[in-house]
């Protein structure tokens, strides 16, 4: 990734947490964070990645919620980062934090109970 593309990230990244915590008001959408904005080289698309607090059912409303209002999203963005193009917009969750979730409880169900070596 570019120095440009990974400034213009940076920067829709803080300006989408802004948006999605402040002006969207569908009730879908609930408690997110915006962890990671990736845009492209060419500056064409913006992965958008996301934690939502709740269960499975939340989350997906959540990013339903956040498809429907992409457009008004995406006027946005483009209002507040002076670009000559505004990215496409691409939800995903960010699987990140569950997958280092899952390691961190692994290796602490290790430690907590390790097995009795004897030689």
């Amino acid at each position: 990734m570019s120095h440009r593309s990974n400034r213009v990230g940076e920067q829709m990244k803080k300006e989408l947490s802004d948006i999605i915590g402040r002006k969207i008001k569908d009730p879908r959408v609930g408690f997110v964070t915006v962890t990671d904005v990736e845009v492209s080289g060419d500056l064409q698309q913006a992965k958008v990645y996301i934690t939502v607090l709740g269960d499975e059912e939340q989350r997906e409303d959540t990013l339903k919620g956040l498809a429907k209002a992409k457009g008004f999203i995406r006027s946005e963005i483009g209002q507040r980062v002076r670009l000559r193009k505004t990215p496409e917009l691409i939800f995903e969750f960010d699987e990140s934090i569950d997958y280092g979730n899952r390691i961190e409880s692994l290796l602490k169900k290790i430690q907590d109970d390790p097995e009795e070596k004897q030689d």
